[in-house]
């Protein structure tokens, strides 16, 4: 094992000072300005961020209110900094795009922000003035999760946060890539939501039907923010070969600043953002030749166009239609055997499904395979829950107001939504937040 901190250079470096970070808050345009025409960046935003709110009093120089806007809006705000895909987000809705130039750097000015309000303004969050009946239990110390206890607090409520991790921040302190971020800064994050009243249950996993039921008997309502759960195994000979790494522990490892020799060639397989991550790490770990295998073509590619682009610039590249079929090796990984595919005619989903073309197997040789699949959804909790039904593996929720088919239980996030960003993860917990609000107020009075 190594120390590989020094490897991962942060895709977004802060500013050095308020003078650079105010000469790129300059840039705005301050789109927007009243409910019936925002910014186009503020609707981008799954948060809901008043981001020319916040980027005029960077402008302006007052750092500590640009913190305080963000944090209203989003109280992981500085983890979304780093971690959401803004060029598919706020960066990608600037109107500077239209005009030929480049989009305001809004990831890096809320950075900025929010850096300065959690080393400056840490103990701002107060405890509401409000009480209000009804206390409720947050499953998930993730983004979502956060969020949701956040608003809850806000509005007067006893919240506690469960979650069977050591610390905050669920895929994100654990599996987001660390040239993205570390850790920091969740820790400070949940400090501000500590001092605003939020209890933390951390080291405690609800992961029996009695411990469910003892949570469900304590609280008034109950908000699920359980994410997904373990990677999708690729169900193929050869899989226990030393060499084959499923990707979440493979990156967990890594988050400690730790990882197994990968040797010279690593074969990532899968084509979603996770698969491009992890490839995209391998290159940082020194490997030469770091090729994804990918069953269709990059048109059905799931993972985000700009980070599939950013990977090719820095070595990465792509084996279209390609399907493993076994992995190969004696005493540890030597190839990956795979077989060409073609696709079918669109189903009724209107996808293509690969095709197996026999006669086209060939050994992919590698030291290192990893194997990034996706989440399988965590059908076992959600069968402890008496009227929580499922749709595509999927949590069956009230869009509106985030409520399952159990009125005691809500629900956001990777569980609902199959697996997306840390951003949208806080717009569905800001949702939900107001449903349980509504929920509790005609229960409880």
């Amino acid at each position: 094992m190594q120390d590989v901190r020094s490897r991962f250079s942060e895709l977004r470096p802060p500013y050095p000072d308020l003078a650079a970070a105010a000469e790129e808050a300059e840039r705005c345009l301050q789109c927007g300005g009243d409910v019936y025409a925002p910014a186009p960046c503020t609707v981008a935003c799954p948060a809901g961020v008043d981001v020319p709110g916040f980027i005029r009093a960077i402008a302006d120089g007052d750092v500590g209110r640009a913190s305080d806007i963000v944090f209203a809006d989003n109280p992981v705000g500085g983890s979304c900094a780093r971690v959401c895909p803004t060029p598919v987000l706020c960066e990608g809705a600037c109107v500077l795009n239209h005009e030929g130039d480049m989009p305001v750097a809004i990831a890096r000015l809320q950075r900025f922000a929010t850096d300065f309000g959690l080393a400056h303004r840490g103990g701002s969050a107060c405890p509401p003035e409000v009480t209000r009946r009804g206390r409720i239990a947050v499953i998930g110390a993730g983004p979502g999760g956060l969020a949701a206890a956040s608003e809850l607090r806000r509005m007067g409520f006893e919240v506690v946060v469960f979650d069977g991790r050591p610390a905050v921040g669920g895929l994100v302190r654990y599996a987001i890539a660390p040239y993205r971020m570390w850790s920091s800064p969740l820790d400070a994050e949940a400090e501000r939501l500590s001092d605003l009243g939020v209890a933390f249950r951390l080291g405690t996993p609800v992961d029996s039907p009695e411990s469910l039921g003892d949570i469900d008997r304590e609280f008034d309502a109950i908000y699920l923010a359980i994410g997904l759960g373990e990677d999708m195994e690729l169900d193929i000979p050869g899989s226990d070969l030393e060499g084959v790494h499923a990707a979440l522990p493979w990156i967990e490892l890594l988050k400690e600043g730790r990882t197994p020799p990968l040797g010279e060639r690593v074969a990532v397989i899968g084509g979603g953002n996770t698969a491009i991550d992890v490839a995209r790490e391998a290159v940082r770990l020194g490997a030469h030749d770091v090729t994804m295998l990918y069953r269709r073509t990059e048109a059905e590619m799931p993972a985000f166009h700009f980070e599939v682009e950013e990977g090719h610039e820095e070595g990465v590249r792509v084996l279209w239609l390609t399907i493993p079929v076994e992995f190969v090796g004696r005493d540890r990984l030597e190839g990956v055997k795979c077989r060409y595919a073609r696709l079918s005619d669109p189903d009724e989903s209107g996808r293509r499904r690969p095709v197996e073309v026999p006669g086209t197997d060939f050994i992919f040789p590698c030291d290192t395979a990893i194997t990034a699949l996706g989440q399988v959804a965590r059908a076992d909790f959600l069968h402890w829950i008496p009227g929580v039904s499922l749709k595509g593996g999927r949590i069956a929720i009230d869009a509106e107001s985030g409520q399952t088919e159990n009125p005691k239980y809500f629900a956001g996030g990777d569980a609902v939504n199959g697996g997306a960003t840390a951003v949208e993860a806080v717009g569905d917990a800001k949702r939900a937040a107001r449903g349980i609000a509504r929920y509790l107020e005609a229960r409880l009075s």
